[in-house]
């Protein structure tokens, strides 16, 4: 799929769009875990049934599922910025919905909206890609991808301390406000990225993935209060299976589908989608035992009898530690790639599950799985998208994140309903009241270490380095490297490919210019760096027609359309737009 430019001139990304596009992952995160200190009185504060209250809950996560790869597909079409800020508003007006309803169906309207907001991550990523130097790219991506953890962790104390102390409605209230403060962030701070790619929306695609993904995710989220062997699941899952194979046959024969499969079903797309269900999982399990566990009375033996507050504060590092492992993913994957990043993050992951199975015993020990966890899920979470970016072409950034960003919402889903299920299933009756046990949260523990192994097995099947990555997502200090191998290739010592200077419209050379190869799959081919007097060089692997892109600061982007014959080096000056800002 082929990609071009806006041609308007691209504004160059301040210092402060990296936080203000993490802040708004946040604030859309925050909307998974909102309700969890009150998911217990939900029956009474609504008046309705438990079966029935579960569903404010389940509509945020389905509507996030559908909305993440249309959203991203969307912004890549319309413009990244302008669809992040159409997700964040959906979302405040979900939020002002709910908090003025004590209603049930009103609620889960509300909610529903809410959940849609999930979008802003994968466009996020996308808006980083598009604009960030590749030095700071890395790094911004990491904290970005991370935000779904951070937000989902720190909302466990705030909305704890908010429930304990006043109505539960400022909870909505309170998500409304930080959502209009995002909004006003990203259109004082973001630019929009001037990359768009060609093609129309493929609204078939949308309707019947979204279709597929209800039918899937619905008795998954359901299946315990149903019954898994009931017509009702079964049926269920059954027609989920059919819709999505019928999808995935339309989407193959669509000129510019919404998920383009073929990509999809690369190895490296694959197993990285693949591994993030299994964080997903890993996630989630944590997040839903060790609150139960700090609350539970301590009469019960095992429970530690803490407030809401405390056993959010417990769980708190588990967002702060992903957020601070940032740097040490940027250092990681520098050194050693993606790849390697995530394999360490998994090991992490698997040592603070297995480690936090002793320790039950009292809050501190909590805190301690807490940070463990959240430091291996942080780095887990910082490799994903340089791993699809890395295999992807720039048009389907935002497509290609949000489905990466919908596996780990559908882990999640998996996570809650097996844990949900285990939890019930090993829980003692006392007076009617089911509560869970010791021997259900270690079950849980084991669960989510099994998950982690899966995650490990697939993850170490990656390709070791892919160019993509190489090019894009490594330390400055790679970029003298780039400039010896133009250098070598000017001086005959590469294959033949183009060669030629990077040029201001009035002639001036432009040093450190980035020039991009894309092949007629809309794939990378190649990248180099101008050196002093604007000279690059880069091979081609076959003949047949490319795409030069070529980017420098303070200069728009250009894309130019050139065919290699393969048979002797094709001259080709690159002239860039004039300067949009200040050298």
């Amino acid at each position: 799929m082929s990609h071009t430019t806006t041609g308007e001139p691209a504004r160059r990304a301040s210092g402060a769009t990296v936080p203000v596009l993490a802040f708004a992952g946040i604030v859309v995160a925050v909307m998974q875990t909102l309700l969890v200190p009150v998911i217990k009185d939900l029956p009474r504060l609504l008046d309705t049934s438990p079966s029935n209250a579960t569903w404010v809950l389940t509509s945020t996560l389905l509507s996030g599922a559908v909305a993440t790869p249309i959203m991203g597909r969307l912004g890549d079409l319309f413009g990244k910025r302008r669809m992040l800020i159409a997700s964040l508003a959906v979302m405040v007006v979900g939020a002002l919905v709910s908090a003025v309803t004590d209603a049930l169906l009103p609620m889960i309207v509300g909610r529903t909206l809410q959940g849609f907001a999930m979008g802003a991550i994968p466009l996020g990523i996308g808006l980083m890609r598009d604009m960030l130097p590749r030095e700071r790219l890395g790094s911004a991506m990491a904290l970005m991808s991370s935000s779904i953890g951070v937000g989902g962790g720190l909302a466990l104390p705030a909305a704890a301390l908010v429930a304990q102390h006043a109505d539960w409605h400022v909870l909505f209230y309170g998500a409304a406000g930080l959502g209009v403060l995002a909004i006003a962030l990203t259109l004082l701070v973001v630019p929009e990225s001037p990359l768009r790619a060609k093609g129309s929306f493929d609204l078939p695609g949308a309707l019947g993935l979204s279709a597929g993904l209800v039918l899937f995710l619905l008795p998954i989220t359901k299946g315990s209060d149903w019954g898994w062997s009931s017509p009702t699941t079964l049926g269920l899952f059954a027609a989920a299976a059919v819709v999505l194979l019928l999808w995935g046959l339309m989407e193959l024969r669509v000129a510019a589908p919404l998920v383009d499969l073929r990509t999809t079903a690369r190895r490296e797309v694959l197993l990285t989608n693949l591994a993030s269900i299994m964080v997903g999982v890993s996630f989630y399990v944590i997040s839903l035992v060790l609150p139960q566990l700090l609350q539970l009375p301590s009469q019960t033996g095992y429970g530690l009898g803490q407030s809401m507050v405390v056993a959010g504060l417990c769980v708190a590092p588990l967002g702060l530690t992903m957020m601070f492992t940032t740097p040490v993913y940027a250092r990681l994957s520098a050194r050693y790639g993606p790849r390697t990043t995530l394999i360490v993050g998994l090991l992490v992951i698997a040592v603070g599950y297995a480690g936090g199975l002793g320790l039950m015993n009292a809050a501190w020990q909590t805190v301690v799985t807490s940070v463990l966890i959240g430091a291996g899920i942080g780095l887990a979470y910082s490799s994903l998208p340089a791993l699809i970016i890395g295999a992807v072409p720039a048009s389907e950034t935002g497509a290609a994140n949000g489905l990466n960003t919908l596996m780990r919402s559908i882990g999640t889903s998996v996570s809650s309903a097996v844990i949900g299920m285990v939890l019930a299933n090993t829980a003692n009756d006392v007076g009617g009241v089911a509560v869970p046990t010791m021997h259900g949260f270690r079950v849980s523990f084991l669960i989510a270490t099994g998950a982690v192994a899966i995650g490990l097995a697939l993850a170490f099947f990656l390709p070791r380095r892919t160019p993509a990555t190489t090019t894009q997502l490594r330390a400055s200090s790679e970029e003298d490297a780039n400039l010896a191998r133009a250098e070598q290739a000017l001086a005959g010592e590469e294959p033949t490919g183009f060669r030629g200077r990077v040029l201001t419209a009035d002639g001036t050379p432009v040093a450190r210019a980035k020039v991009t190869l894309i092949d007629r799959h809309g794939r990378q081919a190649g990248a180099t760096l101008s050196g002093a007097d604007g000279a690059y060089a880069l091979a081609v692997p076959a003949a047949g027609p490319y795409v030069l892109a070529a980017r420098a600061p303070g200069h728009g982007p250009l894309a130019h359309a050139a065919t290699h014959t393969g048979d002797r080096p094709v001259d080709l000056d690159l002239s860039l737009p004039g300067e949009t800002v200040p050298a």
